[in-house]
């Protein structure tokens, strides 16, 4: 071999040493893992939505990661952080500021359950740019201008818009007429706040129904008595009860069923998801839950029965409730953000929630997985459940219902 050869020889072994190097340098720079935040109360009076926020979540991420991860980030798995929000708005907002501060290279998060949290959780996230998926329902929450929050629930107004009018539908088709008097038990949460504005504003008078009784508590309800007692002096066609707190709901059931409202004797709908927990069960009969409906942005459906399943093998749950299915959701819409950012980048995922158009919804009701200039999730349904036999199950849209409703006969 002569001199030349020796040095283009020398000459390709280094160049090809260095395209190995580049190569394996490209291969490092992609991610090992990335990771999302799971803010939700794990203490005080909504530990139990946010342990069951955090079993879909974790099934989410799970099942991401036997398909392969996310795979323009080189099959990188996604790894889930958990921060308890706590049970007051000054505990979510120091937790959110905690998240921040202390996990700076989260790419998403999802939460805060209770929509007064999750207001105060996204005036952080906000300024952090952190984007933040969130199945609560207030219409403030996507009303500020923010960038960074995305509303996969449809919003407060919404969901009564849809849910009341097909309640009355149904009122009439079974029992032959329309309820024409309403008493309304809330809380003062976000939540409820928007659902009752809507109501009052607009859809009691559209629906042609009287407020006769209107009661409003701070939780958690210390005692039910007085306002169930308004209730039965009343004795009004229909009755929405509307706790966001577990043991507000126990309560609030426990004293209808002791004054004799329950079993149908006063027709019970809710507009929260709280009031199908199993935990009713603890407190009540089977019969005395008999016929309630709520109306909420989703729950365990048709076509979901795996999901289901699993669940219940994995974590002796009875039911999927929203919590479960939305946020399981989350992770892949997640998912669906990173491979469409192609870096773990929480601007760029951002960017890519809010150019997703991404086709129908799979693990939300109605709608499509895109969001408009609010961030609010394009043509967002809702689902109607009901107690029957013991088990909360979904009997509205007809595509997704596992039951036929029936309207429990006032007597």
């Amino acid at each position: 071999m002569n001199k030349n050869n020796k040095g283009l020889t020398r000459r390709t072994v280094l160049s090809g040493a260095a395209a190995v190097g580049f190569s394996g340098l490209a291969r490092a720079q992609q991610p090992a893992e990335v990771k999302v935040g799971l803010i939700v109360p794990l203490s005080g009076i909504y530990t139990r939505p946010g342990q069951v926020m955090k079993m879909g979540a974790e099934m989410g991420i799970d099942h991401i990661n036997k398909q392969g991860g996310i795979k323009a980030l080189g099959g990188a798995k996604m790894k889930l952080v958990v921060i308890d929000c706590g049970d007051t708005t000054e505990k979510a907002k120091n937790a959110a500021q905690r998240m921040v501060a202390q996990e700076s290279d989260l790419v998403a998060a999802t939460g805060a359950y209770l929509s007064s949290f999750t207001l105060a959780v996204t005036e952080v996230t906000e300024r952090a740019e952190l984007p933040v998926l969130t199945l609560s329902y207030s219409d403030l929450l996507t009303e500020r201008g923010f960038k960074y929050i995305f509303q996969t629930a449809a919003p407060a107004s919404r969901q009564s818009e849809l849910g009341l009018p097909t309640l009355m539908k149904l009122a009439e088709s079974a029992s032959g007429k329309r309820p024409k008097t309403v008493a309304m038990l809330m809380d003062n949460t976000a939540t409820s706040i928007a659902t009752a504005k809507a109501l009052k504003e607009k859809l009691f008078a559209q629906e042609g129904l009287q407020l006769v009784v209107e009661e409003i508590w701070t939780p958690p309800l210390s005692d039910a008595t007085p306002l169930i007692q308004k209730v039965r002096s009343a004795r009004p066609d229909l009755l929405l009860f509307m706790p966001n707190a577990v043991s507000d709901a126990k309560l609030g059931l426990e004293k209808i069923n002791e004054f004799g409202l329950g079993q149908g004797k006063i027709p019970t709908v809710s507009f929260s998801i709280t009031i199908a927990e199993p935990d009713m069960l603890q407190s009540v009969s089977t019969d005395a839950v008999q016929g309630i409906m709520t109306i909420v942005a989703n729950w365990g459906s048709k076509g979901q029965e795996d999901l289901i399943a699993e669940l219940k093998a994995k974590y002796k749950e009875p039911w999927a409730t929203q919590n479960v299915v939305s946020t399981y959701g989350d992770m892949w819409l997640m998912k669906e953000a990173l491979e469409k950012a192609g870096k773990a980048d929480r601007q760029a995922v951002a960017q890519a929630f809010r150019t997703m158009d991404a086709g129908p919804s799979k693990y939300y009701p109605g709608g499509e997985l895109k969001f408009d200039e609010k961030g609010r999730r394009v043509g967002a349904g809702v689902v109607i459940v009901q107690w029957q036999n013991g088990v909360p199950v979904t009997v509205y849209p007809p595509d997704l219902a596992q039951a036929t409703p029936f309207w429990p006969k006032k007597s």
